[in-house]
């Protein structure tokens, strides 16, 4: 059947106007291959969080202290600090970003009831996850990696403040992180094999492609060491979780919305830590869509457009970090030590 220039000229115009994809980030068959639905919802057991210095901090390197795999530098279109990304023919598009941080001076949690609502209404996001919070997670954390909804960044092994380490330290966090998800990838490969599933390891990454700063910080340097470790730097423009005090779901919606903008990238937590996020992400997720919004992964998001950087990490305005200098001890590793008891 013969076609006329204009209707092929058609088909190359619509072909070249569907979203490109940053590839798979998992299998239904290998997640729902390996676990139950009663396993994958979880329990609250998952969310528990233990009290910081209830015991001494965990400062044991993973199993293996270097990736077997290295990515290649980062482009210098995205050697920034990556706040959002300003998507073609103006779709309105937005990625939902979850961290699991864990420092050496406690173990976090899982907030299943998030990850349990995200996979319940399709709602692709992508989790920052520290390297230790994997090693404390690993049914977790492969349970994410096997997701097709899901995609997992390095958030490094212990929530090192980026902007204070020293530079064998910033690799030390960064490459730990790297090689506890491979060993997790490993387990994954060999299970999926004891099941027949071992093609579908294909669509799961083989390395960590993106980097999310602890507390947003960072010194000038930090952006190339990063970016020769092939760690694209992705912050956020939207908070997803605000707290006036009141503990409020709805305050956090309403702050949210006023920064989100097509290209936004939201920033939560699904570490169990903020108290209130499970309540916020239905509200949230219930008001984007209302708003004519999509949710995409970050790979996906940084694929619609050309990127908005800075140079310097901030939560919402610049230098409105810089007290997690201080804050937190063994840069930025450890919690506060608890004050002593005063004697009667």
């Amino acid at each position: 059947m013969n076609m006329t220039r204009p209707l092929l000229a058609l088909i190359l115009v619509l072909a070249l106007a569907l979203p490109a994809r940053a590839g798979s980030f998992g299998s239904s068959a290998l997640l729902h291959g390996l676990w139950t639905e009663a396993q994958l919802a979880g329990t609250p057991a998952d969310r528990v969080v233990t009290k910081p210095w209830s015991k001494d901090p965990d400062l044991t390197p993973p199993a293996r202290l270097d990736p077997l795999r290295r990515l290649e530098p980062v482009p210098a279109n995205l050697r920034g600090v990556v706040r959002r990304v300003d998507p073609a023919r103006g779709e309105r598009l937005v990625a939902l970003t979850f961290d699991l941080c864990e420092r050496a001076s406690n173990v976090s949690g899982y907030q299943n009831e998030i990850i349990n609502f995200l996979r319940a209404h399709r709602i692709p996001a992508t989790f920052f996850a520290g390297g230790k919070w994997m090693r404390s997670h690993p049914e977790k954390a492969m349970q994410l990696m096997a997701d097709p909804l899901f995609e997992l960044g390095n958030h490094s092994w212990t929530h090192a403040n980026m902007a204070i380490v020293d530079d064998a330290e910033v690799a030390r966090q960064v490459l730990w992180t790297q090689a506890q998800y491979e060993l997790l990838r490993e387990e994954l490969g060999k299970r999926a094999a004891a099941r027949g599933l071992a093609k579908d390891m294909a669509a799961v990454p083989e390395s960590l492609r993106l980097f999310r700063l602890p507390y947003g910080r960072n010194a000038a340097h930090t952006l190339d060491l990063l970016a020769a470790m092939g760690l694209p730097v992705i912050q956020w423009d939207a908070l997803g979780e605000w707290n006036d005090g009141s503990g409020a779901p709805e305050k956090s919606v309403a702050h949210a919305l006023k920064s989100v903008r097509p290209g936004s990238i939201i920033l939560m937590h699904a570490n169990a830590v903020p108290k209130n996020t499970q309540l916020v992400v239905p509200l949230l997720a219930a008001a984007l869509e209302k708003q004519g919004y999509r949710c995409v992964t970050v790979s996906d998001l940084l694929l619609s457009g050309p990127v908005e950087t800075v140079q310097d990490g901030y939560f919402e305005k610049p230098g409105d970090n810089v007290q997690y200098d201080t804050l937190f001890l063994g840069g930025g590793t450890l919690h506060p030590r608890p004050a002593e008891p005063k004697t009667p």
